[in-house]
């Protein structure tokens, strides 16, 4: 046994020469320190007769004490710990990266809060401000939109009775009075258009949606500004007029021949005379004039409810988009929080191997093979046993060797070191 301590004296005095000439081995150092175990193990061994018992106690001491040699080489653990804390530095900066990136994402979260807050007070303010989002729009336009409505029905029902009644008494009918009343509003001018022919009965139910279509050109002339737009106004409304005027002379006509006595025959003079003519224009034209503005009216409140509503969808979009955005934040920003539990484990892991020891494992088998080589080669070469008791002696030492590995979980080893963390 003394040979061991003589030899890890020695190895602590190469240590101390080590750590002051830059802490690094050379292969001339290590091939005499292996050369040391093998004549350690081959001393002890010839002393002891290659005991077993004496084996076990001598392999526990090369452990202990090249364990507490490794312990003391402070630059040759610092080198081996070398790649833990660079991996911990990596650790720490991808720590970095993931906490600005947190960082980024909740600053995000909250800004998109914010969006979505001030987008659903904008909802509700446009609808008293609605010039402050530049849109041209009433404040209150649904009262206004819907009383005109109730007034556009009506007079659409007025315009499609007088337009049927008047065309098929100016073009198809037969007059069996003189009264302005029954020319104008024939009872049954659809039923007995659609008796005389499906030509006549077409042609009858369709005048009222040509005059209610003239309307609604009113209606989209008036939305541009300029010479052209008054013009085309203007033709529309000679147009109607003239329309009107045909449909008044024609029944007016129609009157006349009903009353007259012969030798009179009408004339255009006669029609313009008559009241019933100026009467038929304008219980069709005035009305008329009075649908196509109801109707300009209604539409504009429609539009103005419309630029509101279609605000407000957009809005609604623009909320829903954020949602979304704002589901996929909150999914990363969980990923990430669990990323940094995960690194900081590391971070820590790997500070209790830097604050521990790392034991050279394949450098002490080398030592503890070269140690068992030298005790049998003393077995075989020292001790004038008979064959059989220099072999039994020998299995007893192999099971010593492998029992002291086996405990000291080195058995089988397939790694260069093993880290003894700091609790």
């Amino acid at each position: 046994m003394e040979a061991i301590k003589n030899l890890f004296k020695l190895k602590n005095n190469t240590v101390s020469k080590q750590q002051t000439e830059i802490g690094e081995d050379t292969e001339e150092a290590r091939e005499q320190m292996r050369v040391t175990y093998y004549q350690s193990g081959y001393g002890a061994s010839t002393k002891a007769s290659g005991g077993a018992l004496t084996f076990s106690v001598g392999l526990q001491n090369l452990y202990n004490s090249f364990e507490n040699l490794c312990r003391k080489q402070l630059n040759e653990q610092q080198i081996l710990k070398q790649p833990y804390a660079e991996e911990q530095e990596k650790q720490r900066t991808e720590l970095k990266k993931r906490d600005t990136a947190l960082s980024i994402h909740e600053e995000q979260k909250e800004t998109i809060k914010k969006e979505i807050d001030n987008l659903k007070f904008q909802m509700i303010d446009v609808k008293q401000n609605p010039e402050t989002y530049g849109i041209d729009a009433d404040k209150r336009p649904k009262a206004q939109f819907y009383i005109g409505l109730v007034l556009l029905l009506p007079i659409t029902i007025y315009l499609f009775v007088f337009y049927v009644s008047a065309s098929y008494s100016a073009f198809f009918k037969d007059f069996e009075t003189s009264s302005l009343t029954a020319a104008i509003f024939a009872p049954n001018a659809l039923t007995n258009a659609i008796s005389d022919g499906w030509l006549e009965a077409v042609f009858v139910g369709t005048i009222p949606f040509v005059f209610m279509g003239l309307g609604y050109l009113v209606h989209m002339f008036q939305k541009t500004k300029g010479v052209s737009s008054f013009i085309k106004l203007a033709a529309l409304f000679v147009l109607t007029f003239i329309f009107d005027v045909i449909l008044a002379y024609l029944i007016e006509k129609k009157i006349f021949d009903f009353e007259r006595v012969l030798g009179e025959s009408f004339s255009p003079s006669i029609a313009i005379s008559s009241v019933n003519f100026w009467g038929i224009i304008f219980a069709g034209f005035i009305v008329y004039i009075i649908w196509g503005l109801v109707f300009d009216f209604v539409m504009k409140e429609h539009e103005n409810v419309d630029k509101i509503r279609a605000f407000i969808s957009a809005k609604k979009e623009e909320i829903k988009n954020l949602n979304s955005n704002s589901v996929e934040l909150a999914t990363k920003v969980e990923d990430l929080k669990h990323e940094l539990t995960s690194i900081k484990g590391k971070i820590s892991e790997l500070q209790s191997k830097i604050d521990g020891f790392i034991f050279p494992v394949k450098e002490y088998l080398h030592y503890h093979y070269q140690y068992k080589e030298g005790w049998y080669q003393a077995i075989n070469s020292e001790l004038k046993f008979p064959q059989k008791q220099l072999n039994e002696l020998k299995n007893e030492c192999e099971e010593v060797a492998q029992k002291h590995l086996s405990e000291l979980k080195l058995l089988d080893m397939d790694f260069q070191q093993l880290v003894f963390s700091k609790s």
